[in-house]
């Protein structure tokens, strides 16, 4: 892969420049794009970790993303200064240096615009839904002799589009489709911005295909594969992952795995006494000794800092303690991954890194931090009874929402008559979802009506933040 060719500035729907006086990289474009969109609004009401939580202080979707952001552009900044200064790729010009921080910056602000309510469980609750359902939703039209299960109707890769349902697919689907504001093409992004955003460049039918860390999940729907494939040539990436999706990655579990620490000492799910300890018995088990001696230094940092706090006299040392500490493992961490990129940086480039499911933290310094973060995090946050009530909770009001849209939408825009209750339902879905689904159906055949006519569903229940899915949940069912 060459730079030149990974840093394509091509939109879907190309456009005339004809001698504007807008200075701004086409990079630059994307990025206010974004931030004036009502799609990254409604991240501020979308949970990362906890659910509808009334606290300033507790990350939505919105800060995190922001937050991704940042460490993404910082990480861009290192890594390009690097492959400059160590003369890594001559075909790698200093202008790159800017131009891959724009767009790490807005593909941070991206990663998560496509998450359904309710964070991840949000995702589970989706797949989990059409795995049970769909084979059991029957359809037939006048002319069919008998009803066929709508699993049956649909090729197997637009099936296991749903049975594997992803928050970071649907993101690819919502900036390149579903912003309808000008036209079909969405936010019309730059190629490049695309590229960085496909963590997965697989289908659904290929999950696992390998042990190579892209094929974990897939990428893009069976609706977005002639989209899927104009990227991989205009971006020469060939079925590998961008080099800056592994960046983008990095940025998000630097961010996610940190925060939820911070975020969970803040609502006392776990606290400074219990935090020193886990990582304490993290490191016990850390066998090799120049990893274990920088894990040690991380640990005794945070301790420092809390002596530090007290003789300050600050009321809440601990706590203060904490966030200073959390602050310092984030640049500790962009200091592994650039290194990582750096080291492997041939690999990446060739799109052989990975093979085993290697990120960028792999085989740092930072790599046990992040395994130690991440299960202290998931034991002490994740499986409080709060999260457990909330995530119950928020699978009630799933099953519902996706049985009522689901069984208006099958029918919708058939010879078969929806009943009152199905035609109201499909008046709540987004017009702009609607106009993208009239669109995108014309001249295709039955099985692939109805396959989008679900996805239609899944559009429109993605587009909800958590009050308002709870909130249409109460209405609907008349709860108080």
């Amino acid at each position: 892969m060459e730079w030149k060719q990974l840093l394509c500035e091509e939109r879907m729907r190309s456009f005339k420049k004809n001698g504007s006086n807008d200075l701004r990289s086409e990079y630059e474009k994307d990025y206010h794009r974004i931030i004036g969109s009502a799609s990254f609004r409604r991240l501020q009401d979308k949970t990362q970790v906890f659910p509808l939580d009334k606290s300033d202080f507790i990350r939505t979707r919105l800060t995190h993303s922001m937050e991704v952001s940042s460490f993404g552009k910082s990480l861009g900044q290192n890594i390009s200064q690097r492959i400059l200064k160590e003369q890594k790729d001559e075909g790698f010009l200093p202008e790159y240096q800017g131009y891959i921080c724009d767009i790490l910056q807005c593909a941070g602000l991206l990663h998560d615009i496509g998450n359904p309510p309710f964070g991840h469980f949000g995702e589970t609750a989706i797949r989990d839904w059409f795995r049970e359902n769909l084979p059991k939703k029957m359809f037939q039209l006048p002319e069919m002799e008998r009803p066929v299960p709508v699993s049956e109707m649909l090729k197997e890769q637009m099936k296991q589009d749903f049975y594997h349902f992803e928050g970071n697919t649907q993101a690819l689907r919502l900036v390149t489709k579903l912003h309808y504001l000008v036209d079909e093409n969405g936010m019309n992004l730059t190629k490049a911005l695309l590229g960085t955003i496909i963590k997965y460049p697989v289908s659904s039918l290929e999950i696992k295909a390998t042990p190579h860390i892209k094929n974990k999940k897939m990428g893009y729907y069976y609706a977005e594969r002639e989209l899927f494939e104009d990227l991989q040539q205009s971006l020469g990436t060939n079925g590998n992952r961008h080099p800056l999706a592994f960046v983008l990655e990095a940025a998000d579990d630097i961010a996610y795995k940190t925060a939820d620490i911070e975020d969970a000492v803040k609502k006392g799910c776990i606290t400074y006494e219990q935090l020193v300890e886990e990582l304490g018995l993290a490191e016990e088990k850390i066998t090799e000794d120049s990893r274990k001696e920088a894990f040690h230094k991380m640990v005794e940092s945070l301790k420092s800092k809390y002596d530090r706090a007290q003789k300050r006299g600050l009321q809440n040392a601990k706590s203060n303690a904490v966030q200073n500490w959390i602050i310092f493992v984030q640049g500790w961490m962009i200091n592994a991954a650039t290194n990582c990129f750096i080291e492997h940086y041939e690999e990446i480039m060739n799109g052989t890194y990975g093979a085993s499911g290697e990120d960028l933290f792999f085989g740092t310094d930072g790599e046990y931090m992040m395994k130690a973060l991440g299960d202290i995090a998931f034991r002490y946050a994740f499986q409080t009874k709060p999260i457990l009530k909330l995530e119950i909770a928020a699978q009630s009001i799933f099953d519902f929402l996706l049985d009522k849209f689901t069984d208006a939408a099958i029918y919708f825009d058939t010879e078969r008559e929806l009943t009152d209750v199905q035609q109201k339902m499909m008046a709540l879905v987004s017009d702009n979802y609607i106009a993208i689904y009239r669109h995108f159906s014309q001249d295709v055949s039955e099985e692939e009506k109805l396959y989008l006519r679900l996805l239609l569903v899944t559009d429109h229940i993605c587009g909800m933040t958590d009050s308002y899915a709870k909130r249409l949940y109460q209405e609907l069912k008349g709860i108080d």
